[in-house]
């Protein structure tokens, strides 16, 4: 694990986030806390992290370039369907998928569905 880069233990007391609609974030929402980070962390797949308390990160890997663009476009849809939309960095074999609400300028329940939903994509690949 990286400086900056906090895991956390896996929960079951959460919603299921993959079932759950992105909410869009309205005024004066506030970024969550570290109790309810905690419990969302639970409920997303192995290799995620929250890294400098700010974003979520997770390298996606793939046997081949084809592989990480396929994945690239299902998220895309999946994205685009939500409302919501990570930063994807595409590289041969790997996809590196950062999500946070920039209007926050941290992280948001919305961020934990996408990503939960981004899980989903790649389990399906």
């Amino acid at each position: 694990m990286e400086i900056g880069q906090t895991s956390f233990p896996e929960k079951d007391s959460c919603p299921i986030l993959a079932e759950e609609k992105c909410e869009p974030c309205r005024g004066g929402v506030k970024p969550l806390e570290e109790g309810e980070i905690a419990c969302l962390m639970g409920q997303l797949g192995r290799g995620w992290q929250v890294s400098a308390g700010h974003h979520l990160e997770k390298l996606f890997t793939f046997p081949d370039f084809r592989g990480a663009l396929a994945f690239v476009n299902r998220a895309g849809s999946v994205a685009e369907a939500e409302g919501h939309h990570p930063e994807l960095h595409l590289g041969w074999g790997k996809v590196r998928a950062l999500v946070w609400t920039h209007k926050v300028d941290g992280l948001t329940r919305a961020d934990f569905v996408l990503a939960a939903k981004l899980e989903k994509a790649f389990s399906a690949s």
